[in-house]
């Protein structure tokens, strides 16, 4: 990367920046965090992730400010929704104190992979936890690897900040509902690839999908929450088959700040028909507003305002959201941590 480089047609892939963090765990302690130029890990055939599924992850920006600082965006909900991701699997927890160092040395050693304020391009960040031990039966592991890698990324949205079109999915669930859809493992995203893969074929942007249970509740679109403007109110749904979004957190505080109402609550599939406005949020787009809501089972479709423009409430809450993390806007909530 260099000053002539082209950041608004970077793509959201991984880009080798010379420098990933690593942390092991073995004879019950962590050990130091060390600086890798490579980015291959040796893994046993018989380690309990590639078997057992012991591995889980987080997604997290670096953004540089006009002012040229680099600020992170609510780290530590991250590290803590690794560790309850770990939890639910078995594994051991990273302490808040490690995972802060390896984000400090991976940020360190990448500063030149951050992109320049002003471009709409982001440094995105993986953290990523796995089982190492070698096991032939069911078991968890004794030993972890913790790795923290960077990838710079171009704006999410190419053509501008519209909305798109989703599909409610019924012949799929992306997890059960006492399973493992409140953490982020790689099972869950696994399980919603065949569908992902098939509904962008059909020209759709994901999927939606209802509750397991009675297919008549929302849950979430693919793998970002979901949320809907009602009149004077936010709501989004709650479930225990839902990741919690630090983005969906986020843009409910925000929202509060603005004067809505917020409700976490059930939402049925016939009340989007009462929504003003509708959309996605997660780390890498932030809010992708929706257009519209296909139901083929029933032969229904909901619509939101103006197919070629974002709701005002909408881009009121992506402006501020994204504001506060570049630094144009004055954070009062305690997110931004300076590096």
């Amino acid at each position: 990367m260099n000053a002539n480089t082209d950041w608004a047609t970077q793509p959201f892939a991984y880009t080798n920046t010379g420098a990933n963090v690593r942390c092991s765990f073995s004879n019950n302690q962590w050990g130091e965090v060390t600086v890798h130029a490579d980015d291959i890990i040796p893994v046993h055939i018989s380690a309990t992730c590639l078997h057992y599924g012991q591995e889980c992850f987080e997604g997290l920006k670096a953004y540089r400010g006009k002012d040229n600082a680099i600020r992170m965006f609510r780290w530590k909900d991250n590290a803590a929704r690794l560790n309850r991701s770990a939890a639910r699997i078995a594994m051991q927890e990273v302490p808040e104190e490690v995972f802060e160092k390896c984000l400090r040395a991976l940020i360190e050693n990448n500063k030149d992979f951050v992109p320049p304020y002003g471009t709409g391009a982001t440094m995105y960040i993986r953290p990523l936890l796995i089982g190492t031990t070698p096991r032939l039966g069911l078991n968890r592991s004794d030993d972890y690897l913790f790795v923290m890698f960077a990838s710079p990324v171009g704006p999410y949205f190419k053509n501008g900040f519209k909305p798109g079109n989703v599909v409610v999915e019924r012949d799929t669930d992306r997890a059960a509902p006492l399973g493992t859809g409140a953490v982020k493992v790689g099972g869950n995203y696994a399980a919603a690839l065949n569908t992902t893969l098939r509904v962008q074929q059909e020209g759709y942007s994901s999927a939606m999908y209802l509750d397991p249970k009675e297919k008549t509740y929302i849950d979430e679109c693919g793998p970002a929450n979901f949320f809907a403007i009602k009149g004077n109110t936010y709501i989004t749904p709650t479930s225990l088959s839902i990741l919690e979004s630090i983005t969906n957190l986020s843009l409910m505080r925000l929202a509060e700040h603005i004067g809505l109402q917020v409700e976490r609550r059930q939402i049925l599939l016939e009340e989007l028909a009462e929504c003003d406005e509708a959309a996605q949020c997660g780390t890498a787009a932030v809010l992708s507003p929706i257009y519209s809501v296909t139901d083929p089972a029933n032969n229904k479709k909901y619509t939101f305002g103006n197919p070629d423009e974002a709701g005002a409430v909408c881009t009121k809450l992506y402006e501020m959201l994204t504001g506060i993390q570049s630094g144009d806007i004055e954070d009062e909530f305690g997110w931004i941590t300076k590096f």
